[in-house]
């Protein structure tokens, strides 16, 4: 199952509301085809030893994960599942409510343990009324605890500006060649942990020759060194994969020590490389 996390969402007193325990690793499903693909690695995950699941609407797999939370014969309160919000249906507050209704018809499931916008609104009027109903998602208990994904600084500044609590997860892409210092402080600051996606850039970073050399050194792979280095920073990691192989490889990273002469050298791979979009820099 791997380490857990604390997550909590901040009053506007400073204090804490609705903290949850949040596995600090499991497979993200972005790109997993709801063609029995995304059940089975889910499946496979979970017989592995995973507990968290990430999805979203936009990835068209909500009922596959369903599907395989219910085959896995596990007790609900044994999985963590998180999904989003489409940021082309983060309209307002009732279409929020209502598209949080959707995914959890789509996963078979009476509440989400996080919920998250998965980007800024592109209609900045109408940011406040979303943050309203994800409000509201987590009063009712449709999800144990809220977020954002893909936020800048400035976002999350006028998030906080506008709310009875602040999110408890800040989804971001980071990975060894997109460290993020200053977003990921902007993310602590606001209450939230930073959450890792895409920790292998996508795959495409994973032929990176000074990583290749430095796991045939450690005895370990690129792809261990990378998730590693995201859960010793403390950041929730989701990697993704549909291959049984790897989805058994990413889990056994957590087993891999980096000290401190390897992270003061993985520390220099950071070169500003975005390897998806990046909504972080939007108005």
């Amino acid at each position: 199952m791997g380490p857990m996390l604390e997550i909590s969402h901040r009053t506007k007193d400073g204090g804490k509301a609705y903290s949850v325990q949040i596995p600090q690793f499991g497979l993200g499903v972005f790109l997993a085809p709801a063609d029995g693909t995304c059940k089975n690695a889910c499946l496979w995950a979970i017989k592995a030893g995973y507990r968290h699941i990430d999805t979203a609407a936009v990835y068209r797999n909500e009922e596959e994960v369903g599907q395989a939370i219910v085959e896995s014969g596990l007790d609900r309160s044994e999985l963590f599942i998180t999904t989003k919000l489409r940021r082309v249906d983060a309209l307002g507050y009732q279409e929020t409510l209502d598209r949080c209704e959707e995914s959890l018809q789509k996963l078979g499931l009476d509440f989400v343990d996080l919920y998250l916008v998965h980007a800024p609104p592109e209609d900045q009027s109408c940011r406040k009324d979303v943050w309203r109903a994800m409000e509201e998602i987590l009063e009712t208990g449709k999800a144990r605890a809220i977020g954002v994904s893909n936020y800048g600084p400035h976002h999350l500044e006028e998030l906080l500006e506008n709310s009875n609590y602040g999110p408890s997860v800040n989804q971001i892409e980071i990975h060894l060649w997109l460290q993020r210092p200053y977003l990921i402080k902007a993310t602590r600051d606001s209450g939230a942990i930073p959450m890792a996606y895409s920790p292998l850039a996508r795959g495409q970073k994973v032929n990176d020759e000074k990583l290749i050399s430095l796991s045939k050194e450690l005895g370990v792979t690129p792809a261990q060194i990378a998730i590693k280095w995201c859960m010793d920073n403390g950041y929730i990691t989701i990697p993704k994969s549909a291959n049984e192989k790897r989805i058994l490889e990413n889990l056994q990273s957590l087993e891999i020590k980096l000290d401190e002469k390897t992270n003061l050298i993985l520390k220099d791979y950071d070169e500003d490389y975005i390897s998806g979009w990046n909504p972080t820099v939007d108005p």
